[in-house]
């Protein structure tokens, strides 16, 4: 007679870090995000900085959405949450000016469920080594998807959506074009091998973070926006200097 072994338990414990770009016009930066914990539900959103061209801070817009998928996670009884439902909501009753990028990510016993929109997103290290990212969704080099008020922007409904299975020991980390810009997937796997004594999800997502900083504002050494650029037919050298915000999930057994 066959036997069932009982799934294991899963805890997830999650932290944030963010570092706004120096700029003391917008001393906020243009990035927003969000972490509730007792939901297991985080996300981010990036202010698509085009707008500054037209006097317009696309931060409030980011902080706006971001303020309205709390008010949407915290109003939701169910016992799971949902992005992609969550992010429908929080766009409908954004009415800033501007427009952004947004990934949102919720946890359910062995499965992460996710939405994004744009350059923002997440990746999975199991066993400290790169495992998966989310879907970028651009129309070309450097002109992510993004949503915002009125007809020509992208809506929640053409968001890729996913549910992804997880495992103890999985490290998801979440965050805007800062970070996937400036830090390459075998750079977090050597933080993750090197830092083992960083025992808090916000203590790793603090140290991505600095990295990212750090790599944004290099000449020298190109990052991945610099190969992205190479490959679009561009120029960029080194970094790419960008508000940075970082959201760290650590799974583990129960």
């Amino acid at each position: 007679m066959a036997t069932a072994t009982a799934a294991p338990i899963l805890k997830v414990e999650i932290g944030s870090f963010y570092i706004p770009k120096h700029n003391p016009s917008k001393p906020l930066g243009e990035d927003a995000h969000f972490v509730i914990s007792d939901k297991l539900v985080a996300g981010v959103a990036d202010g698509v900085g085009g707008w500054a061209s037209k006097g317009i801070d696309a931060g409030v817009y980011a902080r706006e959405l971001i303020g309205n998928c709390v008010v949407a996670v915290s109003g939701d009884a169910g016992a799971v949450v949902k992005p992609k439902r969550v992010l429908t909501e929080a766009h409908s009753r954004t009415t800033a000016a501007g427009s952004s990028t947004a990934c949102i990510v919720s946890f359910d016993g062995e499965f992460l469920r996710a939405v994004n929109v744009g350059d923002s997103g997440f990746m999975i290290f199991r066993g400290g080594m790169f495992s998966y990212r989310s879907p970028v969704q651009r129309r070309a080099f450097n002109r992510p998807c993004q949503m915002g008020v009125g007809e020509k922007y992208d809506k929640p409904a053409a968001a890729w959506s996913g549910k992804i299975h997880i495992a103890a020991g999985d490290v998801i980390v979440i965050g805007t074009d800062g970070l996937f810009d400036n830090v390459f997937p075998k750079e977090i796997e050597d933080i993750l091998v090197a830092e083992v004594a960083v025992d808090t999800a916000e203590g790793l997502a603090g140290l991505l973070a600095e990295l990212a900083l750090c790599n944004s504002s290099d000449t020298v050494n190109d990052g991945p926006f610099a190969k992205e650029a190479r490959e679009a037919g561009r120029i960029h050298r080194g970094g790419k200097i960008d508000d940075i915000t970082v959201i760290v999930a650590k799974v583990t057994a129960s």
